[in-house]
């Protein structure tokens, strides 16, 4: 029997929230059919972690990979990989995704973690089981690129990046490896059984805020359109999808590139979600927006980040807050939603920035009522390695309240704490005073009381309705303070987050 791989999901959400597991997803494709895999996903398994190790002894297992982001998914991944170790200590534990592409050295420094794989993790996850087949010589490590290690003094090694490859746009996802797809398309605004797709790979902007910069360096792939169409009419003919949440990092690019996508959604005509900036809406021909309109496009996430221009230079978003505005009123002249999302508190002044921002979605809500506002707050992360990150203005010395240096956490258990869950979870930072963040979140609450999000079908009408207008005299008079009223209402109207749950 050849030596089987068990890849991981942690749980990062409840079940009725699941959605594909992508990147294992992925994984496993590229495996076969040279090796055999099983898939743990944890958000529709509460038993992932007894049922992993279940998998594990089942099989001739070779390696397990676990797909880890920051935050609430590194405690699951933690206690996964804490679990394997005590009852497999010979298994080798790989991690991959966001959280050891950012700070691999903290993951390396986890006795429950031997391996950490860097951005795209396809080609270098199969080479580094390659070389576990040899027995893992140093030798054999060392040419693999987008590996982090330990030497065998216990050093990190972090050898160079891999360059970008569009390979795994040449087939569509295996969905059969997941067994009952309805358990991964739920209700949402958009339909009864909303499917995730992506799309395209990467994003060609580097945003130093963004994590998705970290893993793509810039680089970005689209599929060809008799790809997309095929994918889709499985999802909605087979699989009876009869919506779409696409998780491209920027659905909307080049024009040129984009037509003959757009042209396959007007074709197969299921209502959809997707990211998108704000110059590339703007500067779309009419043409296109017929197709967009035709297609069922109901909102498009924007990140509009600032109403600053120079932090928007800064961070090198590459967009200015006029197309901001812009963009609001192309998506109300083509029916579609904007979900605008801000981040507030940046080191550099963050209380005139936080109040800046907050005057500008005041605007942005006169202007189209209907638009949708996600607000976080600013939390970089330190550079990871080769990623030439340069670190915008205000954060080559972050500091916190009190005027100290910020020390970013040196090990996965230490990212785990609570309070730096919360800052990978952008909900909090060192350098917010206890005043900034109580206005913040009497901001939020005032705001989204007052505007409750399209996205939530859960919440009784009466419910949304009466919160409207407890806040409505708030909102209109800008006094935001101590909403001891709404906070009180919220705990029997349960109003949706979709930033902690997305739609």
């Amino acid at each position: 029997m050849s030596p089987h791989i068990v890849l991981v999901n942690p749980t990062i959400a409840k079940p009725r929230h699941a959605r594909f597991p992508l990147a294992v997803l992925s994984l496993s494709s590229a495996l076969a059919p040279t090796r055999t895999s099983t898939i743990v996903d944890g958000n529709v398994d509460r038993s992932y972690v007894p049922n992993a190790l279940q998998a594990i002894e089942a099989h001739n297992t070779r390696a397990v990979g676990v797909s880890v982001m920051g935050g609430p998914q590194l405690v699951s991944a933690i206690g996964l990989s804490k679990a394997i170790r005590e009852r497999f200590p010979s298994v080798p534990i790989i991690w991959g995704g966001h959280f050891p592409t950012s700070v691999p050295e903290a993951a390396l420094r986890a006795p429950y973690v031997d391996f950490a794989v860097r951005a795209q993790g396809e080609q270098t996850f199969g080479e580094l089981l390659d070389a576990l087949d040899g027995g893992a010589d140093p030798a054999a490590l060392e040419p693999i690129k987008g590996l982090s290690w330990r030497a065998q003094d216990g050093t990190p090694r972090h050898n160079p990046l891999r360059p970008f490859s569009p390979a795994s746009l040449a087939s569509g996802p295996a969905y059969e490896r997941l067994g009952d797809l309805r358990r991964y398309m739920t209700p949402t605004y958009l339909g009864r059984r909303t499917a995730a797709y992506q799309a395209a790979l990467g994003c060609r902007f580097r945003c130093t805020f963004c994590g998705v910069a970290t893993m793509f360096r810039g680089r970005m792939a689209l599929p060809t359109a008799q790809r997309l169409e095929q994918d889709l009419l499985f999802l909605k003919e087979r699989a009876g999808a009869d919506a779409l949440q696409f998780y491209d990092h920027n659905f909307f690019d080049r024009e040129v590139d984009m037509v003959p996508l757009l042209e396959v959604l007007a074709r197969v005509q299921l209502p959809w979600w997707c990211f998108a900036r704000s110059d590339a809406l703007v500067n779309l021909s009419e043409s296109s927006w017929a197709l967009v309109r035709k297609s069922g496009l109901r909102m498009a996430y924007i990140g509009a980040e600032s109403p600053s221009d120079w932090l928007l230079h800064d961070i090198r978003k590459g967009t200015r807050s006029d197309q901001t505005l812009e963009a609001v009123e192309v998506c109300r002249r083509n029916g579609v939603i904007p979900e605008l999302s801000f981040m507030l508190a940046p080191p550099h002044d963050p209380e005139g920035e936080t109040e800046k921002t907050f005057e500008f979605i005041r605007l942005i809500k006169r202007r189209y009522p209907p638009t949708e506002i996600m607000l976080y707050v600013y939390t970089p992360l330190p550079a990871a390695p080769g990623s030439g990150k340069a670190a915008p203005r205000g954060d080559a010395q972050l500091l916190d309240s009190a005027g100290k240096p910020v020390a970013f956490p040196e090990t996965a258990d230490d990212w785990a704490r609570p309070e730096w869950v919360s800052y990978w979870c952008h909900g909090d930072a060192p350098w917010l005073t206890p005043r900034l963040q109580q206005r913040i979140r009497d901001f939020t609450t005032v705001l989204g009381c007052r505007f409750p999000t399209i996205t939530d079908i859960r919440s009784p009408l009466w419910g949304k309705w009466m919160l409207r207008r407890l806040a409505s005299w708030r909102y209109r008079h800008g006094r935001y303070d101590r909403p001891w009223e709404l906070n009180f209402s919220r705990k029997f109207v349960r109003l949706w987050d979709p930033r902690v749950s997305s739609l």
